[in-house]
C-alpha cells in the first residue's frame, strides 16, 4: 500500500489516499489570494514523492518553484511550527517544462486531426451548423488521403470545400459557403492567437508526460501565462490531452497508485459557455478515465463553475475561502456549502467566509471510497520552494530535461497543403494548356479566313479599270476609245502630259 499524502491539519491530520482513492478525482475550489496555488503544490509534490507523475498548467509561473527545494521562509516556517511538524526534508520534485509558444519550455503540440472537428468547433466557438460543415470537411480529407497535420492544411482544406461546394453538397449533404467562411475567419483568428505554433509535428507523445526520475514522478509544467490570453485554446487544448488519455491509455481498474494525475487550473474556462454535448463529452471522460489510472483534479474558484454531472464524480474536495460581498457571491457561498458531507460541529456556510489564507474546510474520501465528514484545517506547506525560479534555474531545467531536443524543430512533411497545392498547380497548368490549344486553334481558324478572303478579294481600282478597258476593246472603236481613257486617267493622276486631243473631235 503507498502511503497516503498529508494535506492538511489541525484537530486530525486530512490525507489523500492513494490505493484505489487517488483516481477518484478531486477538486480544489477558493477565491483569488486564499492559497489555492500552494494547495495545488503540496498534493501535486505529493504524488511525485510517491512515484507518480502530473500534469498541471502553470497559470501565474508560480509553481516552478516546486522543482527547488523549499526552507528559508519564515512563513513556512512559522505554519509549519503552528502545525507541530518537526525535522522537515526540503527537496525539489524532478520537472519537465513545456510551452506551447516554445519559450518557456519544451514545444508542445498537436495535430489537427488529434484533435478533431468537436474539440475544434470549440475552439473556434463554431454553432451547430458550422460544426456540421467541420466534421463534413474532415471526412473529406479523410476520404481523399488528406493528413490534417497544421493550421494550413485545414485553412487549404476549407478553402478547397469552399470552392467545391456545389460537388460536395452532391456527395455529402449541403455545404454552406456562408459556414465556410465562418470557419476561416475563425481559423485566422486562431492563427493570430498562435494557432500556428500549436498545430504541428512532432506531436506531443502521452508517454513523455508519464516518467519518473530517481523514484519521483515527473511534474509536467505547463507554462500558460500567455496561453490564459486566449481561454478557448487553453482549455480545449487541455480538454484535449484529458481526452487523448482515456482515448489511448489501456483499462487499469484501481492500482494502488496512479498512472498520472491531471490537474486542470481555472476550470470554469472549460465550461464557460460549452454546449451540452461538450459538457456530456467532458462527464464521459471524467467518469471513465479513472478505470485507465489517471486522476483528475479541477481548480477553480467556485464548485459552481463546474456542472453538477461532473462535480458529481470528484470525490476529494479542498474548499478554501469564499467572498460573499453580493447577493449573488452568498448564493455561491451557500451552494459550496451544500457539496460538503454534514459535519455538525462546523457552520460550513460561515466558516467558508472567515478562513485565513491556507485555511481550508476539506473533505477527502476514506479507505471505503465515502467522503468523510468536512473539516477545518490548515495546508500543510510544501517541500519545494514556493514561488517562480529565475531565467537561469529555467534554462538549465529545459537542457536537462528527459526530452530535451526532442520537440524544437517542427516538422512539415507533405500534408492536406501540399496535395491541395499541387492539385491546383495541375490544374492551372492543365486550364493553361488548353487555354493554349484553343488559342492555336483560334489563331488557324483565323489564317484560313484570312486566306479564303483573300481569294475572294474584290480588284483594286486599277485592276478594274485594266479589265474594263480589256472587255471594251473586243472592238476596234472600243479599244481606241480604251487608249485614250487610260492614257488620260494615268496621265492625270501620275503627273504625266496633257492627254492630245482624239481625231474623233
Amino acid at each position: 500500500m503507498t502511503e497516503p499524502i498529508l494535506v492538511a491539519k489541525k484537530d486530525a491530520n486530512e490525507y489523500v489516499l492513494l490505493t484505489n482513492m487517488a483516481n477518484r478525482h478531486g477538486v480544489i475550489t477558493g477565491a483569488t489570494g486564499t492559497g489555492k496555488t500552494v494547495t495545488l503544490q503540496r498534493i501535486a509534490e505529493g504524488f511525485s514523492q510517491r512515484g507518480v507523475p502530473v500534469f498541471m498548467a502553470d497559470i501565474k509561473g508560480d509553481l516552478t518553484g516546486v522543482s527547488q527545494p523549499g526552507g528559508n521562509n519564515p512563513k513556512v516556517e512559522e505554519r509549519n511550527k503552528m502545525l507541530g511538524i518537526e525535522n522537515v526534508q526540503y527537496a525539489g520534485s524532478p520537472v519537465t517544462l513545456w510551452d506551447v509558444f516554445g519559450k518557456q519550455g519544451h514545444p508542445l503540440r498537436a495535430t489537427v486531426s488529434e484533435m478533431g472537428p468537436l474539440l475544434l468547433g470549440r475552439m473556434l466557438q463554431l454553432n451547430d451548423t458550422q460544426e456540421g460543415v467541420m466534421a463534413l470537411a474532415f471526412k473529406i480529407a479523410d476520404d481523399n488521403g488528406m493528413l490534417l497535420l497544421d493550421l494550413k492544411d485545414l485553412t487549404a482544406l476549407m478553402q478547397y470545400v469552399g470552392d467545391n461546394a456545389d460537388q460536395f453538397t452532391t456527395q455529402y449533404g449541403n455545404v454552406s459557403k456562408a459556414s465556410v467562411g465562418a470557419i476561416q475567419r475563425g481559423l485566422l483568428q486562431l492563427d493570430q492567437q498562435g494557432g500556428e505554433q500549436f498545430f504541428g509535428e512532432p506531436a506531443v507523445k502521452l508517454d513523455d508526460f508519464m516518467q519518473t526520475v530517481g523514484g519521483k514522478g515527473v511534474l509536467n509544467l505547463l507554462a500558460a501565462d500567455q496561453l490564459i490570453n486566449s481561454p478557448m485554446l487553453y482549455s480545449t487544448f487541455l480538454l484535449w490531452i484529458l481526452s487523448e488519455l482515456f482515448e489511448q491509455l489501456p483499462e487499469a481498474g484501481d492500482l494502488d497508485k496512479p498512472k498520472l494525475v491531471f490537474f486542470f487550473d481555472e476550470a470554469h474556462l472549460l465550461f464557460n459557455d460549452a454546449p451540452s454535448a461538450l459538457v456530456d463529452k467532458v462527464e464521459q471522460v471524467v467518469r471513465l478515465v479513472r478505470s485507465k489510472g489517471v486522476g483528475v483534479y479541477f481548480v477553480t474558484q467556485n464548485p459552481a463553475d463546474i456542472p453538477d454531472k461532473v462535480l458529481a464524480q470528484l470525490g476529494n474536495r479542498v474548499q478554501h475561502a469564499l467572498r460573499a460581498y453580493t447577493p449573488q457571491e452568498q448564493k455561491a457561498v451557500k451552494v459550496a456549502a451544500q457539496t460538503f458531507r454534514e459535519n455538525p460541529k462546523i457552520d460550513v456556510e460561515k466558516a467558508i467566509t472567515e478562513l485565513g489564507v491556507g485555511e481550508v474546510l476539506i473533505s477527502l474520501l476514506d479507505e471505503k471510497g465515502i467522503p468523510t465528514v468536512v473539516d477545518r484545517a490548515f495546508v500543510v506547506p510544501p517541500v519545494g520552494q514556493i514561488g517562480p525560479i529565475t531565467p537561469e534555474q529555467r534554462t538549465q531545467l529545459m537542457q536537462n530535461s528527459l526530452v530535451a531536443g526532442q520537440y524544437e524543430q517542427a516538422v512539415d512533411r507533405e500534408s492536406a497543403f501540399e496535395i491541395l497545392a499541387k492539385k491546383t498547380q495541375e490544374k492551372a497548368e492543365q486550364q493553361a494548356q488548353v487555354d493554349a490549344q484553343e488559342q492555336a486553334a483560334k489563331q488557324a481558324s483565323d489564317d484560313e479566313k484570312a486566306q479564303r478572303a483573300a481569294a475572294r478579294a474584290p480588284d483594286t481600282v486599277w485592276e478594274s479599270i485594266g479589265k474594263s478597258v480589256a472587255r471594251s476593246a473586243s472592238s476596234s472603236i472600243g479599244r481606241q476609245i480604251g487608249s485614250s481613257i487610260v492614257r488620260g486617267v494615268l496621265g492625270s493622276i501620275l503627273g504625266g502630259s496633257s492627254r492630245k486631243k482624239s481625231s474623233w473631235f
